[in-house]
């Protein structure tokens, strides 16, 4: 028996030891290594907490180090012949892959984990031992290894969980040769290589953990190339008492240097601890409760010693091998007098045998980090690591005894505890590193036992819910920059998951181009109500006092909802109307608005931001600058997308800074700035019962100082070690529970990339961009789940809805890597700036997926743009000089991604690009082996290609088309040849899970980086090719189109095949089609899915340009194309061929000519006249089209037009001049028409129609008009053959009518025509062109109703853009409204826009050429009582005409009054700026356009919009101090199409 060691009893008892003495009970030789502050003091393991570090406050910052990179000395041309190995299974199934590590061969027990970070830990964890452990996550090595020698001040290793890797060998997808961290020592490979350890890569990681799963762990080994088979002798572990091969051989005491913890004897309390093999997080934890820990053999007799209570702890292998410990523990356990016991993973199991139970061998066990255990005393569920491969029956446990958690997904036991003793133990690891730390009270529950406690239990909350049967779902409006479609996805997802729930839903959003303003499904669930109205807080006390809901959410329809929805409240409307805030609060939501009330938020519970204050004037803003110093963050409250933000650098630039963003926000908050630091993000779901999780963390590509919307983004995070990401997620569990949050917010975080340093940015508490993006990312439904919180739902009675058999309440593990690139449309601008920032530029963002990072980016590169090849030097950048690549480099632009492409072709080394971009070498790193492949590709032809380079190529994502243009060939021609030798994609799922469970998902992804599919192919779909990223031109409308099109293909009983890649769609739901493919829509991904699928038929008419443009080439490789022909849609595409039918069928068109020659050009444009148009083929949006008034401008236009249209005709023809344009959707059959609908556009012709105003049906075009539309288009029907939707554009003037163009696919106007006629042209197309029979009697326009759509336009974010119109459009989004006619549905459209009606000053300014048709809409103002300012010119012409007006000054004037200051001080409401090219004050007019959106004062730039708003104002309201809503009628859509009684 051992003797025990000498006591350490705390004060009133023996001597303390000193530190030499104390250290020499300890394990190890501290003396000789580095000495750290301890993490068992300092909190770097213990739930991750903030470290405190010596002599200082956890305000403190921590030492910094220098970034530290490890690389292999190896690089891409050797790995590919790198020595070999294979895995062998017991069943017989072979593996090969690439060895690293130690070149040996072993054998063991083949086992998965699926925690995505955490290597370090999990090797040395004694519990693996004896086992070939397979990492799920594909990507290891990224951080390297800590340093090995390190020990912190009880002896143990700081940054591992024993003193050796225990696990046999260790098998991954992808091995990092390049590592980064500031904490690294070596590499991952050469620690293997340490301890004699093997490693295997390039193995299909998902394949294999599905052939566990579904055979069950299994006994296999590795062999090295060149050795044989039966020179690795198999070794089952299992036979095996491996805990006596792990446990420590004689006693040892760990005496905390914390304040002693006291035992019901008034001493330091001692603990005897059996060690199973016992992970050095444990003791960690132990010490830091004040306690000594004396830690014994796992066969020790501890019957002669004295301990206040046992701790047994985990182990490896099968429980029934340590039958002494079993022996002793049940010796125990019969004594009455028996301490407190608690036991931990093996300890459970040991526990339970001892007191009679038994265990059984699992089929794979349960080895991760996001296993659900829910407390059998309270019903809470917590997050908990796990590595165990054995379980207690719970059929077995014995009276006295019964289960205290137990597993949520497969109810296998998780822990047992006595009724009436203080005997407990659970199967997870409460301590976990690797894992979460949210159970480690269970240590101090342990600890009160010891004491003599009763410990408290923590009785489930459940907030009591009131029963709503109506509830009312704010929507958000028009896309515009930083609030676009994912509010479409999340508010679509919310309805469906309130109609299942049985309630009734109305719904207030004007985005008509919203699947959620549906008010029929398709098979879907739809909104009972839906109001096409202002999200306004005037328009919603109006429809809630008409629907009178219960309840009201306000999470779904980003920052425009949440402001209304506080408005509400703090005006009492709610309250009056018993109207009750589902889901999160409004006091919570305040509490992270405000940012003065955050800040204090977070220091209540020790938490903070970086240094700032919050400031509600100008002057706190200017003295808080004082204080923090520049450079200096400005941040705006009640903002999205990062509006008003920036990063400011001087004096001078703060203070007009501030203004501006004063004149949209009540208060700024000035920040220090923490520019080059990390920017990371979690996003977080927590229930009324506190139940909370994290669903998905991100890593920004670029560091803080650009906005996380406007960054490249990866989930999950690359470069963050096991303490970093517990680190945060713990913190960020702490502060939504602090805040109260319920349901879905996101928090993001500053991470220092020299220390163990953050601070919290912010928390959204709604769903968001990033939501929706984390929603496609990992699998999990955030919109749908929030939705059901918010009505009182528990997370872990929801199911999760990819496996269908698991609960809801877990983290989602990837077995994959995602990568998030934005899309930026700013060289459609005049005089915008190119930096990004802080605030959002971006209109729209792809995700991309793969299991290699390389992969995965290239895709995403080329998911913006089809003239996108990859990661490689592009056009659109040019660096003339070095001095301009390296500011390119240091200032993030749009194009920054390129910059760095184009240096590393220059020849700099990844240390100066970091340097010079403040970027993670790790991710440089991975550039540059992509930037090498590419080298090594160029020097081969396609004769020469070797396979191996080729599949090297392809798993790091080059394209058939980048391999093409390397090797000197064609990208059919590479297809053909990587085809022949075999390398082809796999298809694999997204199932939330890492294949630990079986995924009963459609959602997909195709990679290289694989050996199997992860499904069959049996069905024969039809594709639907979707519209891609938004951008400017190409947003929700075509995604309401793609999902019209699926769901009737689903209500004719067809098999819908999706292919689609942008985040924020509803296309992109799983729910919404039988296969989700998120994928690029490139020919060689198109050609693979429709291939691979077998498809019947591919529909590209629905998806925008993109899928019109392949077309042609997918039709000349075989695919069949639904509907309209190829060949007609290249007629209609090319300017040339469509011109030539148009004269050839006799359609009326303005003079053309193709452009074959510049002289051809202007000789033409001289013999017909200015203005002329410029116009492209195959684009959208106008892209380069132009109106040239002069041979100077046309010159130019023709240059650009030729460069966006390289292989396609450019033509020029006469431009009509006051013109009334016209817009046709409409759908056909074998060419004769079905539907039609006409609108008429606000604006004279020269507007382009995206940016136009339509009205449904035409209200000032005459009947012969109207009668020669409907002529043309049936003519162009039948002349183009068309089945299925097209589009057209005409001009009328002067009783004549001429087509413009023709699109043989749907347009951004059909849900507009669609929902205004009561018809859905897409459902009606979608049958028609797969041959379904049609109801073919065409409904009429309506006429007790009008429908106005007018533009959305965000240049308040796009710094230095001219906010003027033209033929190439520039909004961002649309809204449109029914009214019994147009005025009153177009003033609730411009008060849907975001625009405040003028309540008395308006500016005016107008060119010359245009005073005699502007003066009457001017004058109506006037008699409206407006008061009117105008410039010097537009002054003295007004006065002529009678109208009253005061004139202002130009600043350059220096005369006061100036229109500046009047602008700046708020005193004008409204600017009527009409001016073109002839204009002389060109720059003058454009600051004073530029000035009022700056200050967020509405400006309206088209005389027949100003003359419709003042014939609207006087139509429909007499009062102007209070106009908004006054006399609007505010019936809903359904309501309008008479399916509710009208007012």
């Amino acid at each position: 028996m051992a003797t025990r060691p000498p006591p350490s009893r705390g004060k009133g008892d023996a001597t303390p030891l000193s530190p030499s003495s104390r250290n020499s009970l300890l394990p190890g030789t501290p003396g000789s290594n580095q000495s750290l502050s301890s993490p068992v003091l300092h909190g770097n393991k213990l739930g991750c907490k903030r470290p405190s570090f010596d002599g200082g406050s956890p305000q403190m910052l921590p030492p910094r180090k220098v970034l530290a990179a490890k690389r292999a000395k190896t690089d891409i041309t050797s790995e590919l012949e790198q020595q070999r190995a294979t895995l062998i299974l017991a069943d017989g199934t072979r593996w090969e892959g690439v060895a690293f590590g130690a070149k040996v061969g072993v054998a063991g027990e083949v086992v998965f984990n699926t925690a995505m970070v955490g290597y370090p830990e999990s090797l040395t964890d004694p519990s693996y031992r004896g086992q070939l452990l397979c990492l799920t996550y594909p990507m290891i090595g990224n951080y390297g290894v800590p340093d090995l020698d390190s020990r912190d001040d009880i002896g143990l290793p700081t940054f591992f969980e024993s003193e050796k890797i225990h696990a046999t060998a260790l098998i991954v997808a992808e091995y990092s040769h390049d590592a980064c961290h500031w904490n690294l020592t070596h590499t991952l490979s050469d620690w293997l290589k340490q301890h004699n350890v093997p490693g295997i890569y390039g193995i299909d990681t998902r394949a294999l953990t599905k052939h566990i799963r579904e055979q069950g762990a299994m006994l296999g080994k590795i062999v090295p190339a060149g050795a044989a088979e039966s020179s690795v002798p198999q070794v089952n572990p299992n036979d095996l008492n491996l805990v006596a091969e792990v446990s420590l051989k004689e006693p040892r005491l760990f005496v905390s240097h914390a304040p002693p913890r006291q035992g019901k004897d008034g001493k330091r309390m001692r603990i005897l601890a059996i060690d199973c093999g016992i992970k050095a997080n444990i003791i960690r934890y132990f010490m830091s409760k004040g306690v000594e820990l004396l830690l014994v053999p796992w066969d020790y007799d501890f019957s002669g010693e004295a301990f206040d209570g046992l701790f047994i702890s985990n182990g490896p292998g099968d429980p029934t091998q340590c039958q002494k410990t079993i022996g002793h523990l049940r010796a125990l356990i019969e004594r009455a007098d028996a301490p407190p016991v608690f036991g931990i993973c093996l300890g459970n199991q040991l526990l339970a045998l001892a007191a009679g139970c038994t265990t059984f061998k699992m089929k794979y066990g349960n080895r991760g980090a996001n296993q659900p255990c829910i407390d059998t005393r309270t019903g809470r569920c917590y997050i908990t690591a796990q590595n165990h491969g054995f379980a207690v029956d719970p059929a077995s446990i014995p009276q006295g005894w019964e289960q205290f958690f137990v597993n949520a997904n497969d109810a296998t036991n998780e822990g047992i505890i006595h009724k009436t003793r203080p005997f407990f133990s659970v199967q997870f690891h409460p301590e976990a590193c690797a894992g979460p730390t949210d159970t480690d009270f269970l240590f101090e529950m342990f600890l009160r036992r010891v004491h003599g406690e009763h410990a408290e239990v923590t009785v489930s909350y459940r907030q009591p819910t009131i029963p709503a049967r109506k509830v009312l779902l704010l929507g958000s409006g028009g896309l515009s920059i930083g609030q676009a479609g994912e509010f479409d996805y999340s508010g679509g997802q919310a309805i469906k998951a309130l109609k299942e729930a049985g309630l009734q839903v109305v719904l207030i959003n004007p985005n008509i181009a919203s699947v959620q303003t549906n008010t029929e499904g398709q098979g879907q669930l739809a909104a009972d109500q839906v109001y096409l109205m202002p999200v306004t807080p005037d328009t919603v006390e109006t429809i809630i006092e008409r629907e009178r809901p219960e309840g009201i959410i306000l999470s779904m329809g980003g920052q425009t909802g949440l402001n209304c929805g506080v408005a509400l409240e703090k005006s009492g409307v709610l309250e009056k109307y018993g109207v009750r805030v589902l889901g999160t609060s409004v006091a919570a939501i305040e509490a992270t608005e405000d940012r003065g009330i955050f800040s204090d938020k977070l220091n209540e519970i020790g938490e903070r931001i970086a240094p700032s204050f919050a400031c509600d004037t100008l002057d706190e803003a200017l003295e808080a600058s004082k204080t923090i110093g520049f450079p200096c963050m400005v941040r705006c409250a009640f903002a999205l997308g990062g509006l008003g933000s920036a990063l400011i650098d001087t004096e001078e630039k703060f203070e007009a800074h501030c203004r501006e963003a004063f004149a949209s926000t009540p208060q700024v908050l000035v920040e220090k700035s923490l520019k080059g630091w990390k920017e990371v993000e979690y996003e977080v779901v927590r229930d009324v019962a506190d139940n909370c999780i994290t669903v998905c963390n991100m890593e920004n590509f670029d560091p803080l100082g650009v906005h996380t919307g406007e960054s490249i983004v990866i989930a999950p995070s690359q470069t963050l070690t096991d303490d970093e990401y517990h680190m945060l997620r713990t913190t960020a569990i702490k502060v939504v529970r602090h805040l109260g949050i319920v349901g879905e917010c996101n928090i993001q975080y500053a991470l220092d990339p020299h220390s163990n340093d953050y601070c919290i940015i912010e928390v959204n508490p709604r769903l968001s961009r990033s939501s929706a993006l984390a929603s496609k990312a990992t699998g999990y439904p955030l919109a749908s789940v929030a939705a059901k919180l918010a009505l009182g739902n528990l997370l872990p009675d929801l199911t999760n809805s990819v496996t269908l058999s698991t609960t809801a309440c877990f983290e989602p593990s990837l077995d994959y890597v995602v990568t998030k690139v934005p899309r930026w449309d700013l060289s459609k601008f005049d005089r915008v700036s190119r930096e990004i920032g802080s605030a959002m530029k971006s209109v729209g963002e792809v995700m991309a997926i793969g299991r290699t990072w390389e992969e995965s980016l290239q895709k995403a590169l080329r998911m913006t743009d089809p003239a996108i090849a990859g990661y490689q030097p592009h056009d659109e950048f040019v660096a003339e000089s070095e001095e301009e690549l390296n500011r390119s480099l240091q200032v993030p632009t749009d194009t920054r991604i390129y910059a760095i492409a184009e240096a590393m072709k220059r020849g700099y080394s990844v240390d100066r690009i970091q340097s010079l971009t403040a970027i993670d070498p790790w991710f440089l790193w991975k550039l540059k082996r992509i930037n090498d492949m590419g080298q090594i590709l160029s020097e081969y032809t396609p004769k020469t290609l070797p396979a191996g380079t080729v599949l090297q190529a392809k798993k790091s994502g080059f394209s058939d088309a980048q391999v093409a243009k390397l090797t000197g060939s064609t990208e059919l021609e590479i297809r053909a040849l990587r085809k022949a030798m075999g390398v082809t994609p796999f298809v694999k799922q997204i199932d939330t899970m890492a294949a630990e469970f079986p995924a009963a998902t459609n959602y997909l992804y195709m990679t290289y980086n694989g050996d199997e599919h992860d499904l069959d192919f049996e069905d024969k779909g039809t594709m639907v090719i979707g519209s891609g990223v938004y951008r400017i031109g190409s947003s929700v409308e075509f995604d309401w189109c793609s999902v019209s099109a699926i769901r009737a293909l689903r209500q004719l009983g067809k098999k819908s095949v999706m292919v689609n890649y942008n985040p924020e769609t509803v296309s992109t739901d799983f729910d919404e089609c039988d296969r989700l493919y998120f994928e690029e829509l490139s020919l060689e991904r198109v050609l693979d899915v429709y291939e691979q699928e077998g498809c019947e038929a591919a529909i590209v008419s629905v998806g925008g340009q993109i899928p019109n443009t392949l077309a042609l080439k997918m039709g000349s490789t075989g695919v069949n194309v639904a509907g309209t022909s190829p060949t007609m849609i290249d007629t209609a595409e090319d300017r040339n061929k469509f011109s030539a039918l148009c004269d050839r069928v006799g359609i009326d068109q303005p003079e053309w000519q193709l452009l074959t020659s510049q002289e051809d050009a202007l000789a033409f444009c001289s013999r017909v006249g200015y203005p002329c148009l410029v116009r492209p083929s195959y684009v959208l949006s106008g892209a380069a089209m132009n109106v040239a008034y002069s041979e100077g401008e046309l010159t130019g236009f023709l240059t650009e037009a030729t460069q966006v249209s390289k292989e396609h005709p450019v033509v020029v023809s006469k431009f009509i001049e006051n013109g009334r344009e016209i817009d046709v959707d409409a759908v056909a059959r074998d060419g004769k028409v079905l539907l039609h609908a006409v609108s008429e556009h606000v604006e004279n012709a020269g507007v382009h129609s995206g940016d136009a105003s339509l009205m449904l049906p035409p209200q000032t075009l005459d009947s012969a008009d109207v009668a020669k539309v409907e002529e043309i288009t049936h003519k162009l029907a039948a002349a183009l053959e068309i089945t299925g939707p097209f589009n057209m554009q005409l001009i009328a003037k002067d009783g004549e009518v001429k087509v413009i163009e023709c699109n043989l696919r749907a347009s951004r106007s059909c849900p507009f025509s669609s929902k205004v006629m009561g018809v859905n042209f897409i459902e009606t197309a979608t049958k028609a062109m797969v041959g379904a029979p049609i109801d073919e009697r065409a409904p009429e326009p309506p006429d007790n109703y009008v429908g106005v759509k007018v533009p959305m336009f965000s240049f308040q974010r796009l710094k230095g853009a001219d906010p003027s119109l033209g033929v190439e459009m520039a909004s961002t989004g649309e809204v449109a409204c029914f009214g019994p006619d147009r005025h009153d549905a177009f003033l609730k459209a411009m008060l849907s826009t975001g625009m405040k009606l003028p309540k008395k000053n308006i500016l005016v300014s107008m060119q010359e050429r245009l005073f005699a048709e502007a003066v009457p809409a001017v004058r109506k103002l006037q008699e409206l009582g407006y008061t009117l300012f105008a410039t010097k010119k537009t002054s003295a012409y007004l006065e002529e005409q009678g109208v009253p007006v005061t004139m202002l000054n130009y600043a350059e004037d220096g005369v006061e009054p100036c229109i500046d200051d009047y602008i700046q001080r708020g005193d004008i409401e409204l600017v009527l700026m009409f001016s073109n090219q002839f204009s002389q004050n060109i720059l003058t007019n454009y600051a004073i356009r530029r000035l009022a959106v700056d200050f967020g004062v509405p400006l309206i730039t088209n005389v027949q919009v100003a003359q419709l708003l003042a014939d609207s104002l006087e139509a429909t309201s007499t009062d102007i101090a209070k106009p908004n809503g006054v006399g609007l009628d505010p019936r809903s859509l359904h309501e309008w199409y008479g399916s509710a009684a009208s007012l």
